[in-house]
Formats: structure tokens, C-alpha cells, sequence
């Protein structure tokens, strides 16, 4: 696997950068308004609109908030909340940075492997098709039919920005005007906004900034075949044309994530959960409806991974060192007895829950890293320099 991995993300990176994205910089003189197209300023306005959701309520940026790297605003909730209490997803947020990248969802024949796509379980080929399903998911913003979020556009008042965009009668077909929507929620994301490359590691890369003693060793744990070997997924080094890196090779993998017993999910109703505590998230397996894909959620971007917590698409860690100490002994400490452990009930009993899906779990790349104390603290260290926004001195 450690081979697959490294001839599959030179096709990953080029496909990622075909993407044509705006990388920001920290010295462009216009002001975001400014630098944004038409189509992306409406998009803009799209994403924090909390008047298409049914009830009114809730926007894309509910969920995804600017203030934290684009993800739910509240760091202590595993899922986020729909529009209607009680109603909750069964998923942690993903960040919206950076995804604007990812390859259309595909299977690479020489890799044998799916590449690409949105959301956890790469359900949504594009970020167009990602940005219509939050609209009429029940459990997110609700509207009932495509048609409701069209309607409320045409009542908004920057409907005629709508038709300046897009063109006069832009909003009279309903379907072709929801595509239009996730076209225009999609150029927005493909702004500098998401993908502002400003991290202390950026710094670094460009001779702009040194890593601590620390940081260092974490960056070479990090990237060491032998020891951490966290960049045979999650690649550390520049592309082969000087792209900066994405922390992601946009592939599936089931790491054996426990179940996690705090998920608000398990207690929904029959309606919108039928199995109840027995709710077993196949992930990509279940979203192509192949056994042999079960338990793989997409490869999450690293970069501002220290502010994006819970991690795991259960939102099962609350920290890095969770992440890290999991990923270094998950097949080596015992099993606990009950599947209802939590990450803080895991450390202190020095114990991991069986994985949610047996099947396919990666064996090959984690579980058994042999990592000292020491070196999970370096990793960790190494990867909070991955946040933007870094300022020299801070």
C-alpha cells in the first residue's frame, strides 16, 4: 500500500491543480470584494444566506464557519444541527478549505483506487453537486424540493444580482436556476478565502520562516516511510511543478475509528434513523453501495488541523494527541470491553474500541508505528504550523 500511495498522488496533485483556483497572497492590494468575480460575489452571498433553509435559520456558513477554517462553529459539537431541532447529521463537518481542489470523484484503474470527490464519502462528484445537497437534506437546511430554494432566491432582494450574473430570466426554470446556485456557491469557493496557503509551513517552504527543533523533528517523523509515515496520505512536500501541498491524496481509507458513543445521531427517531444505536456508517462503501469500499471516508486536508477539532467523521478524537497516540498503537494496545468508550475513557484506561467497520481496516500504514511519547508530540507540534494566517512572531 505504501507503493500505491506514492505513484497515486503524483496523478492526485496534477489533477488537484488543473482546478483553476485563485491562491491569495498576503500582499495583494485589493480587497476581497474587489477581487472577487461576479458569479463569485454572488456566490458569496449565497453562502450566507440564512433565509434558504426551511424554516429560515440556517446558512451554508452555519456549518461552516470563516471563523474557524470552515467548519462548525461550536468546537465541542461532534455533528452539526439542523435547521429544526432536534434534528443533527450523523457526520463531523469537514472544512470547506481547500476542497475546491479535490479531483471530480473517479476510480483510477492503475491505482485501483477512488480518488476525489466531496464529502466524507465522496457522494458529490463536484463542489456543484456538493453545494445542492445541504439545501434539501432533512437534517441540515430541510427545504423539501429544489424548487423552495429557487423560489426564495427569486424573492431575494439580490435577485437582479442573480440576472446580472447569469442573465436575464436566469431564475424562470427551476432546475436550470438551481444549477446555476451550486455553479455560483461554487465559484466562491474556489477563492483565495478558502485556499489562502499562509501557514507557518508555507513560510517555511519558501524560506520565510524556520521551524522549531520541535517542528522539525515532527516534520521529519511526519514524513519518515519507517516511523510516522503520515505523508503517504496526507503528502508534505511541494508538487512536481512547485504546488504548494494539500495535506490530502484525496483518497479512501477505513483507519478502524471506533464508534463514538457521544454521536447525537443514535438517538434520533425511527424517521431519520431507522437502526438506531446500531447505526453503522459504511462511509464510501455504503455511498456506492460495495462492501468492499466499507468504513473508507475520504483523506481529510491537514492544513489548520489544529483548529478544526473533533476529528474523524464522527468527530470520535477531541485532540491531535488522540489522533496521533491512535494512529501509533491502535493494534497494539487491547481492545476495551465495551464499544461505548470515549477518546479521554480510551487514554486513561489504555484501551481502544473495536473499529465501527471491521472490514478493511488499513493495516498496512498505522496501527503499530512504535512512536515514542517524545515523537507523538513532535508530530503534533508540527502539525498546529499548518494554520493559516501565520504572522511572524506569533
Amino acid at each position: 500500500m505504501k507503493m500505491k500511495r506514492k505513484i497515486s498522488l503524483v496523478a492526485a496533485i496534477a489533477a488537484a491543480f488543473a482546478v483553476p483556483v485563485l491562491v491569495g497572497t498576503a500582499s495583494a492590494a485589493k480587497t476581497e470584494a474587489e477581487a472577487l468575480s461576479p458569479k463569485a460575489q454572488l456566490g458569496r452571498v449565497l453562502f450566507f444566506d440564512s433565509g434558504l433553509s426551511e424554516p429560515a435559520g440556517q446558512s451554508c456558513a452555519s456549518c461552516h464557519d470563516s471563523g474557524r477554517a470552515f467548519v462548525d462553529p461550536d468546537k465541542n459539537a461532534v455533528t452539526s444541527k439542523g435547521v429544526i431541532p432536534p434534528l443533527i447529521g450523523s457526520r463531523n463537518t469537514p472544512t470547506s478549505m481547500y476542497m475546491a481542489f479535490s479531483p471530480r470523484f473517479h476510480w483510477d484503474e492503475k491505482e485501483e483506487l477512488y480518488l476525489g470527490g466531496q464529502f466524507w464519502d465522496g457522494r458529490a462528484a463536484t463542489l456543484e453537486e456538493q453545494a445542492k445537497g445541504p439545501f434539501v437534506n432533512p437534517l441540515e437546511m430541510a427545504n423539501p424540493h429544489s424548487r423552495n430554494v429557487v423560489e426564495k432566491v427569486r424573492r431575494a432582494a439580490y435577485a437582479p444580482q442573480f440576472e446580472q450574473v447569469f442573465g436575464k430570466d436566469a431564475l424562470k426554470n427551476d432546475d436550470q436556476a438551481y444549477d446555476r446556485i451550486a455553479e455560483a456557491l461554487a465559484e466562491f469557493q474556489r477563492t483565495p478565502q478558502f485556499a489562502p496557503f499562509s501557514s507557518k509551513y508555507d513560510a517555511y517552504l519558501a524560506g520565510k520562516a524556520k521551524l522549531s527543533k520541535q517542528e522539525m523533528r515532527g516534520l521529519r517523523l511526519f514524513e519518515r516511510e519507517d516511523k510516522g509515515n503520515c505523508a503517504a496520505c496526507h503528502p508534505s512536500q511541494p508538487g512536481p511543478k512547485g504546488e504548494p501541498p494539500l495535506f490530502t491524496d484525496f483518497s479512501y481509507d477505513n483507519l478502524g475509528v471506533p464508534r463514538n458513543p457521544d454521536n447525537p445521531f443514535y438517538k434520533l427517531s425511527t424517521k431519520h434513523n431507522p437502526a438506531g444505536e446500531l447505526f453503522v456508517d459504511r462511509g464510501l462503501g455504503g455511498a456506492l453501495k460495495k462492501a468492499s469500499e466499507d468504513g473508507k471516508f475520504k483523506v481529510p486536508t491537514l492544513r489548520n488541523i489544529a483548529i478544526t477539532g473533533p476529528y474523524m467523521h464522527n468527530g470520535y478524537f477531541r485532540t491531535l494527541e488522540g489522533v496521533v497516540a491512535f494512529y501509533n498503537d491502535r493494534d497494539v494496545r487491547p481492545q476495551c470491553d465495551s464499544n461505548k468508550v470515549s477518546e479521554a475513557e480510551a487514554l486513561k484506561s489504555k484501551c481502544w474500541p473495536a473499529s465501527e467497520v471491521i472490514s478493511n481496516v488499513n493495516k498496512d500504514e498505522l496501527g503499530d508505528l512504535k512512536l515514542t511519547p517524545r515523537e507523538v508530540a513532535d508530530i503534533v507540534a508540527f502539525m498546529k504550523t499548518l494554520t493559516d494566517g501565520w504572522q511572524p512572531g506569533k
